[in-house]
């Protein structure tokens, strides 16, 4: 059923007459006419009553203004909603984060995305890094962030690497040091990463390189958990520089040489583009790494 119609019938009840009705959709008085012949050849029963040279709506055709009335409503909120998403103003972005990015990196963000965007409804789902690489071939996530290595096939993905930095505790004797060392904490109870992430192999290789002994007193999966154990005083941590940041204002941080990169994927689907949204917090992402002093590099999906 052609819209076109439905604007002219409804613009007819509306005025209760076809002279304004075509003033007010900018067309002749004949075209109306003949657009509401047209409308009662496509229903199959009669709208108006015709008499005296004025319309008046059957009783039939006052039932179908109403669904009329609501169908064109209904009309012009899609157009508006599609209008909405065209600019970015409004839909849906769901972000799958490793569980350290999900504590420290993207909560502020996405409090600050959400505060200036309010129609768009953002989901926020925190897995381990295998896990959220494994879902994209689903499409159901718009963003993923990873520790890497992952596997790039089917995606197109960004990789940000930044130096891990020290964690000690407020008031420790080790804040007098601009750089603190393997030697520096050689003995100290040591809180680390769990030892199936990367990072903890590199820490200990850090220490067995430089002869340091590596007093191992605890491991957790979870960056934050270890910042906390740090900021109570129990052990001092080589942790990634962004939950290092987050956790700022309870421990101290200091460089750590030498350097181990910590090195996470952005990434996105490479079958389908990016919404205007997701490209959005994308951007939003790159800019937050950046400050944070980590360098990006664009991967190419096998």
């Amino acid at each position: 059923m052609d819209i076109k119609l439905l604007e002219t019938f409804k613009a007819v009840v509306d005025t209760r007459s076809v002279t304004q009705a075509a003033a007010m959709l900018g067309v002749t008085q004949p075209a109306v006419s003949a657009q509401l012949g047209r409308l009662e050849d496509a229903i199959g029963f009669r709208l108006f009553d015709r008499s005296g040279g004025r319309l008046k709506p059957t009783n039939e055709g006052l039932s179908f203004y109403e669904d009329v009335a609501k169908a064109l409503g209904n009309f012009e909120h899609l157009e508006q909603a599609a209008e909405n998403i065209r600019k970015g103003s409004l839909g849906r972005l769901t972000i799958a984060s490793h569980p350290s990015a999900g504590i420290s990196l993207l909560p502020p963000l996405v409090a600050r995305f959400v505060k200036e965007h309010q129609d768009v409804s953002v989901k926020l789902i925190t897995r381990n890094s295998d896990i959220v690489r494994s879902l994209f071939p689903s499409q159901l996530y718009d963003i993923g962030l990873a520790e890497l290595p992952i596997d790039y096939q089917g995606i197109k993905a960004v990789k940000y690497r930044a130096p891990c930095v020290v964690a000690l505790p407020k008031g420790h004797a080790l804040e007098a040091h601009e750089v603190v060392t393997p030697k520096l904490l050689s003995g100290l109870p040591f809180f680390a990463v769990s030892r199936d992430r990367p990072t903890h192999h590199a820490i200990a290789r850090a220490f067995s390189e430089a002869g340091a002994d590596f007093n191992l007193v605890g491991e957790a999966e979870l960056f934050a958990s270890i910042c906390a154990v740090v900021a109570a005083g129990g052990a001092v941590s080589v942790i990634d520089p962004w939950t290092a940041e987050s956790f700022g204002q309870s421990i101290t941080v200091r460089p750590f040489a030498p350097t181990i990169q910590y090195e996470v994927g952005v990434f996105h689907s490479a079958e389908r583009r990016p919404s205007l949204i997701a490209t959005r917090f994308l951007d939003l992402i790159d800019s937050r790494l950046k400050e944070l002093g980590s360098s990006p590099q664009r991967v190419r999906s096998n």
